[in-house]
């Protein structure tokens, strides 16, 4: 029978608050109707097991010889076949590497232009718009003009130099240091002003800007992005902001979607009184999205949000100390201590949360939300055995290289890698080092992507510039480059000329 509109409502209405009725908080984990996930008891003690494995002589000595194997049998298929595939190539009509798709796995939305774009823009706001009011600083308003009078620079005297975002050797282990680029000229307030969402002006320097970046890439046509940005769990309104800085400014593209990136920053919020214990800080991330997904009206704009949104990232200096993860860590309403929580205690509550909250988006027909974590750039090898345990890909994995059964793993499990050697040269290893061709010729799925083009690269299109310097570094051939633009490479090289038929 036909229900009047209002009585569907009122149905609609009741059947969200059953379905938050079912919703509770347990250690941590949101779950619906006491559903059953493994505890972080339970995962610890999964996590001692792999590393007991991973250190163990007999199992390192398998794995380095498989490795080597697999590493052999590539080098001989490319000798042998390498003429076959480079004729089978030449044999595909219209397709070449500048009309194949690659995608940017690995891209911080706030460093997704580079240095020239954002000079530019910042030059043409200064003349065009110099009376905005762009922030309150030093008890008054302040606009364009006076921001930049205050730091005593003028339109003219802006170049690249003088806007100081490019990494250099001052940054090599310093992430500190590489952190302190993204602000235009050192200034904090300018890095507000121009490349943050949640600001006086509502974001919308940002939002010009991202806009035109994806221009260029709808101009390019076969480039595509994934756009990280951070939802810091300060605050519970986080969500709503940021889906609302997306939705007014039009932030659509069909060359680019979200990521979610975590900063793992409990420790600072805790020490300047934000936040009692690590329990707000999942409370504020996550209750938003489970109350949306059960009652999409009461988050409008962030149930059309989250269908843009592909995954959810961590983001962190991994190089800092951390206590190891142990069976009797305290559970989340209890870390009301001063120190961080271990990589792989934020990296449980991330993938445990996540995976609750995917089970309900299903039920309801929605999309699903991956886990996909910055691990292994540096620190310790234990990110990546927590990682391998939960995540559906990661980014960097540098530190696979330390482990041979850790490395073997990844390969039989072909989790993805998105490797970035170009920021790894400005951060923790040198290009020449970088374990890449290495991961690519033993057949572990890796692509190569761009991280942060505003303080690595140089040119336009940032992602053609890290293929053509690992090309020339590494000599790949233009067969090899079909493969790396592709996330989930396939084992032998040559399925990628079939992908081209």
């Amino acid at each position: 029978y036909k229900r009047q509109p209002l009585q569907a409502a009122h149905e609609a209405c009741n059947y969200a608050k059953m379905d938050l009725g079912r919703l509770s908080c347990r250690d941590g984990v949101f779950v619906v109707d006491n559903e059953t996930i493994p505890s972080l008891k339970d995962f610890a003690s999964a996590l001692e097991e792999l590393r007991t494995i991973t250190t163990s002589g007999p199992v390192k000595s398998l794995s380095f010889k498989r490795l080597a194997l697999l590493e052999q049998r590539f080098n001989l298929h490319v000798l042998l076949n390498g003429w076959r595939e480079l004729a089978a190539q030449k044999a595909v009509p219209h397709r070449d590497f500048y009309n194949v798709r690659k995608v940017d796995t690995h891209v911080h939305h706030s460093a997704c232009m580079n240095q020239k774009h954002l000079l530019r823009f910042i030059k043409s706001k200064l003349k065009r718009e110099p009376q905005e009011i762009v922030i309150y600083r030093d008890g008054k308003f302040l606009n364009l003009r006076e921001v930049f009078e205050s730091i005593g620079m003028t339109a003219y005297e802006l170049n690249v130099d003088t806007l100081d975002m490019h990494a250099d050797k001052n940054t090599f282990h310093r992430f500190d240091k590489f952190n302190l680029k993204y602000n235009p000229m050192g200034q904090s307030r300018l890095r507000e002003i121009f490349i943050k969402q949640d600001n006086l002006i509502r974001g919308r320097f940002l939002a010009e800007l991202t806009k035109q970046v994806c221009s260029d890439l709808e101009a390019n046509k076969y480039t595509m992005a994934e756009y990280r940005i951070s939802i810091y769990g300060r605050k519970p309104g986080e969500w709503d902001n940021l889906a609302a800085w997306v939705l007014n400014h039009n932030v659509f593209s069909e060359n680019m979607v979200w990521m979610i990136q975590i900063p793992r920053l409990y420790n600072i919020y805790h020490s300047n009184g934000t936040m009692k214990n690590f329990q707000q800080m999942l409370d504020n991330i996550f209750k938003p999205l489970f109350e949306v997904t059960v009652d999409p009206s009461s988050h409008p704009k962030l149930h059309t949000f989250l269908q843009m949104v592909v995954g959810v990232d961590m983001v962190d200096d991994e190089s800092k100390p951390e206590r190891r993860p142990s069976k009797h860590m305290r559970v989340p309403v209890d870390w009301d201590v001063s120190h961080n929580p271990a990589y792989a205690y934020y990296a449980y509550y991330v993938y445990a949360n996540l995976y609750t909250l995917n089970a309900l988006r299903v039920s309801k027909g929605l999309n699903t939300i991956a886990f996909r974590p910055h691990a292994g750039e540096a620190g310790d090898i234990d990110h990546l055995c927590a990682t391998f345990m939960l995540a559906k890909n990661i980014a960097h994995g540098l530190n696979l290289r330390k482990s041979p059964c850790l490395q073997y793993l990844y390969f039989l499990t072909q989790i993805p890698l998105d490797m970035s050697p170009l920021s790894n040269n400005s951060l923790f290893i040198d290009y020449h080092k970088n374990p890449f061709p290495t991961f690519f010729a033993r057949g572990l799925r890796v692509s190569l992507s761009t991280d942060d083009p505003l303080m690595i690269h140089m040119t336009k299109e940032p992602l053609v510039e890290e293929y053509s310097v690992a090309a020339q570094v590494w000599k790949l051939s233009a067969c090899l480059l079909y493969t790396s633009s592709e996330p989930t490479r396939p084992l032998y090289i040559a399925y990628a000329v079939f992908c081209l038929k």
